[in-house]
């Protein structure tokens, strides 16, 4: 069963993470979240579920404004072939989140370690990033190195590369 978005915050708290935590309506996009995030400070993402020809699975996080190139994303996080976006439901059996909450909060429920998680370096860059934590209907923010400190943590050392992003103008 997929952990909850409380136990989720209760583990970061374990791990000595400080964290803020906003509850707001559900937010399904990057527009939405936009319109009411309000003065949420730090970097704020998007987050792309993928897999590649063999059906190796990877979480792609990049700023929100990013443009990830997923003809060419393969080559820098090692995925045979071309990327594909994963389904609604394998994203629920392995994650365990629904569409709309995809953050890399959910390596807490992959106990297999199905997934790899490919951080952008230019968002790393940012000293806090704000991430669903299991749900859309709340945003939780901390220092980027304690994400790296969680998935860590998870069993999911991340990769952190460039995934060929750049902002919108």
């Amino acid at each position: 069963m997929a952990v909850a978005s409380d136990e989720l915050i209760a583990y970061l708290d374990s791990l000595d993470v400080a964290s803020a935590t906003v509850e707001h309506p559900p937010l399904h996009t990057v527009e939405q979240s936009r319109a009411l995030r309000g003065d949420i400070p730090g970097g704020h993402v998007k987050n792309l579920f993928v897999k590649d020809k063999k059906g190796r699975l990877f979480l792609l996080v990049v700023e929100e404004d990013a443009r990830v190139d997923l003809k060419r994303v393969h080559e820098r996080i090692g995925a045979q072939g071309r990327v594909s976006f994963g389904s609604a439901e394998l994203l629920e059996s392995v994650w365990g989140v629904k569409p709309g909450a995809v953050t890399p909060f959910g390596a807490i429920n992959d106990h297999k370690g199905l997934v790899t998680v490919a951080l952008d370096a230019t968002m790393m860059r940012h000293e806090r990033l704000n991430f669903h934590p299991l749900v859309n209907t709340r945003t939780t923010g901390l220092a980027s190195r304690d994400l790296v400190k969680f998935l860590r943590a998870v069993g999911h050392e991340p990769l952190i590369v460039e995934l060929g992003s750049e902002s919108v103008e």
